[in-house]
C-alpha cells in the first residue's frame, strides 16, 4: 500500500468515526428510527458541506480523489473538529495547517512552561510570544538581563533591549552581528502579520528611538532561527559562553522557549551561580 493510499484510507476512517460519533441533538436533528448507526448520515454532512453525497461517500471510502482545501475546511467545520483534528485532516490530504490568529495580548504562560524554565537553572532561559514579547523567564535570565524585571510588560522585547538598553549593548561584544541576526530572525516570523498593529507599533517605536535599528531594518535581511554560540560580558560573572537553543512546547505552540546552555571547557558553568545572587 502506497503512502497516498494509506493516507486516504486513514482520512476516510477518521471522518467516518467522527460522523457516526456526532450527537444529532447538537445539530438540532431528530433521532433516526431503526438506524444501524448513530450520529449523522453521509447525506447530512454532504449537504452541510456543499458537496454531493456520492463525492462525500468516495471521501470516506478512501477513493483516489483530490478534495480542495475549501471542501476539507467545510467538512471539518461541519463535523466540528477540534483545531488539532482539523490540522490532522489537512495533513492527510497534503495541506499545511491553517495559520493561527495571533492575539495582541499575550495569554498567561502555562505553569508547565514556567516549570521547564525553572528546571533549566542555572542556565538562563525565557519564553517568547509570536510578537517576541518575553512572556516568562527564570531567575538566571533575570540575573543576566535585570532589565526584564523593571520593564513594563509591553516593553519586554529582545529587540527593544538590544537596541535601546545600554546595559545589554555593553554585554554584547558582537553587538553588530547579534543585533542584525535578531532582526533577521524576527523578520522571518512576521510575513503573515506585517500590517498587524503589534508589529507596526513595535517598528514605529524602534525607528523613533534607534537610528541603528532603522539602518539595520532597511537591509531587509531574513534568517530562520538557528542554534549558535553566544557570548556575554556580565559585570559580575565575567565572560559567559553559551550555546543558544530554541524549542517549541508541543502543547503551547504559540510560545518559543530559548535557553542559553553553558559551553563545555569555558568555565561558564562554574560562574552561572553568580547570576542567581
Amino acid at each position: 500500500m502506497s503512502s497516498n493510499e494509506a493516507a486516504r484510507k486513514e482520512l476516510g476512517a477518521f471522518l467516518r468515526t467522527k460522523r457516526t460519533a456526532a450527537d444529532r441533538a447538537d445539530y438540532e436533528l431528530p433521532p433516526v428510527a431503526r438506524a444501524r448507526t448513530k450520529g449523522l448520515r453521509r447525506e447530512e454532512i454532504a449537504f452541510l458541506s456543499g458537496v454531493s453525497v456520492t463525492w462525500y461517500t468516495w471521501l470516506e471510502q478512501g477513493r483516489d480523489i483530490n478534495p480542495s482545501r475549501q471542501v476539507i475546511d467545510a467538512v471539518a467545520l461541519n463535523l466540528r473538529l477540534s483545531r488539532a483534528e482539523h490540522d490532522y485532516v489537512l495533513g492527510l490530504v497534503g495541506f499545511s495547517p491553517s495559520p493561527r490568529v495571533v492575539p495582541l495580548a499575550p495569554a498567561p504562560v502555562p505553569p508547565h512552561v514556567q516549570h521547564l524554565l525553572d528546571a533549566l537553572e542555572p542556565a538562563p532561559a525565557f519564553a517568547l510570544t509570536p510578537h517576541w514579547d518575553i512572556a516568562a523567564w527564570n531567575r538566571s535570565y533575570a540575573g543576566l538581563f535585570p532589565g526584564v524585571l523593571a520593564a513594563p510588560a509591553e516593553e519586554r522585547n529582545p529587540l527593544l533591549f538590544v537596541f535601546t538598553d545600554d546595559y545589554v549593548r555593553a554585554m554584547l561584544p558582537d553587538w553588530e552581528l547579534t543585533s542584525r541576526q535578531f532582526l533577521a530572525e524576527y523578520r522571518a516570523e512576521t510575513g503573515s502579520r506585517v500590517a498587524g498593529p503589534a508589529h507596526v507599533r513595535l517598528l514605529e517605536h524602534l525607528r523613533a528611538v534607534s537610528e541603528d535599528f532603522s539602518r539595520a531594518w532597511d537591509e531587509h535581511a531574513v534568517l530562520r532561527f538557528a542554534s549558535r554560540q553566544r557570548t556575554f560580558l556580565h559585570p559580575e560573572a565575567g565572560e559567559l559562553d553559551f550555546e543558544q537553543l530554541g524549542l517549541v512546547p508541543q502543547d503551547a505552540p504559540e510560545l518559543s522557549v530559548v535557553a542559553y546552555l553553558p559551553r563545555e571547557g569555558t568555565g561558564t558553568a562554574a560562574r552561572l551561580p553568580l547570576l542567581l545572587r
